[in-house]
């Protein structure tokens, strides 16, 4: 696949430039091509850092599949300057916490500390990903780790059948894969293919950094950049990459079942299809139509199921978008016995919705989800910062809240009707994790 860094214009900053992008929100592009992107809340005592990188699953080689989960943990296992044990201690000294995670379009390590403690964050948090050793014993240590956390996510079959819903939708398209891989791909991986990768994917024009809480963003830029200073990422001038362009390769198979036999006592089910990507003009309208769909409490697929029936404790429907596609799909975990009714239902209110549509009521109930979701979700720090570093690293620019919120209000009924038609008539595929038998379909 085209390497991320490839994806910037020709120009190519000799000199940092920094500029506001709304008020409190600040953004620098150092020389080397890397972001730094603050936003200054006074009223609060904390401060959340993270660094992002453009580099995810999807971006793996077959030999590679895990790749960037692997070097998730390594990076926490030490450094030229720092052991494992400095680096989890250090922070937590400062009763500060730090964690990671990967997806398939970007990686995150981010820390929450108090604001005073911010300096000790960016230096802990930029060496470990600037500046991983990569150590081989630590590669294996993690290697155990990691097929045991393999293992143990198939011991959680209501999360399971998310992976396997993915899998029916893009087969052996990175977009289908486990983002940890498979212990198939995990073992026999080296150090070296490790490295290399970390080397050649994890660029300054890849990286976005950013941070919210109590702070200066000028006095953060230069904490950056001395962190850098010596380190694999402290490079010569690059243009920032772009957001990740659609993949006209992305293609997603026939509608068809998929059934994995646990013994378990649930039976677990996703029905759903292909969604829209990231930059979809009609992602909005998704969002309210899911919302009705099943969002919450109110929702059709939660009351005709669990609240009139009692026939599920949990059920709910979720879109999911990327770059160039996306899903869509309605969750429900119920006893093996009542997963034929639980389907039945499942698809009449589908074919209900994107036949009928849905009413003027529900378009305000889910709009009014929509944004109270939004806005409750950006009260904390931490929430404040991923603002920040997606819509610089997905998107390419910062939508403010007011704008948002417009986009939603304009929602009409007949969009989100026209979205229900295009995507819910469509034949759908099926995910289940429970105990049936491969040719034994509960519906």
């Amino acid at each position: 696949m085209t390497a991320n860094h490839e994806r910037g214009p020709a120009s190519r900053p000799a000199r940092a430039s920094t500029r506001t992008l709304q008020d409190g929100v600040k953004k620098t592009v150092l020389p080397s091509g890397l972001r730094v992107v603050t936003e200054a809340i006074p009223t609060t005592r904390s401060a959340a850092l993270g660094i992002w990188v453009g580099i995810g699953s999807r971006d793996e080689t077959p030999a590679l599949h895990g790749a960037s989960h692997f070097l998730e943990h390594l990076l926490f296992k030490g450094t030229h300057k720092r052991t494992a044990l400095d680096i989890s201690s250090e922070i937590e000294a400062v009763g500060g916490e730090t964690n990671a995670f990967t997806t398939k379009e970007y990686t995150c390590y981010y820390a929450r500390v108090l604001d005073a403690d911010l300096p000790l964050a960016v230096d802990v948090l930029v060496d470990a990903v600037a500046d991983s050793l990569l150590d081989p014993a630590d590669v294996e240590t993690e290697r155990g780790v990691i097929l045991e956390e393999i293992a143990m996510h198939e011991d959680e079959p209501g999360d399971e059948v998310h992976d396997v819903f993915a899998e029916a939708i893009y087969g052996d398209h990175p977009l289908g894969r486990l983002i940890s891989g498979t212990p198939e791909s995990i073992t026999p991986m080296t150090r070296d293919q490790i490295n290399r990768f970390y080397r050649r994917r994890y660029t300054a024009p890849e990286i976005v950094v950013a941070a919210a809480g109590n702070l200066d963003h000028a006095t953060v830029v230069r904490l950056v950049r001395k962190a850098l200073a010596g380190t694999p990422l402290d490079t010569g001038p690059a243009a920032p990459a772009q957001p990740r362009p659609a993949d006209r390769r992305v293609r997603v198979r026939k509608a068809h079942d998929v059934v994995l036999h646990r013994d378990t006592e649930q039976a677990h089910i996703v029905l759903g299809g292909p969604g829209m990507g990231r930059h979809d003009e009609r992602r909005f309208a998704l969002g309210v139509l899911n919302n009705v769909l099943g969002g919450g409490m109110s929702s059709r697929l939660f009351q005709e199921i669990r609240e009139k029936r009692g026939l599920a404790y949990s059920v709910y429907s979720y879109a999911g978008h990327y770059a160039d596609s996306g899903l869509f799909g309605v969750y429900a975990g119920c006893a093996p016995a009542k997963s034929r009714e639980v389907l039945e239902l499942i698809r009449a209110e589908l074919a209900l919705v994107a036949e009928k549509g849905i009413t003027p009521e529900e378009l305000v109930r889910g709009k009014g989800m929509a944004k109270g979701s939004y806005v409750l979700g950006l009260e904390d720090t931490g929430s404040r910062m991923s603002r920040l570093a997606k819509s610089e690293l997905l998107h390419g620019d910062l939508m403010g809240v007011d704008e948002l919120l417009a986009r939603v209000d304009g929602v009409t009924v007949d969009e989100v009707n026209a979205v229900a038609a295009d995507l819910l008539a469509r034949p759908l595929s099926l995910a289940v994790v429970g105990p049936f038998d491969e040719d034994e379909l509960p519906a």
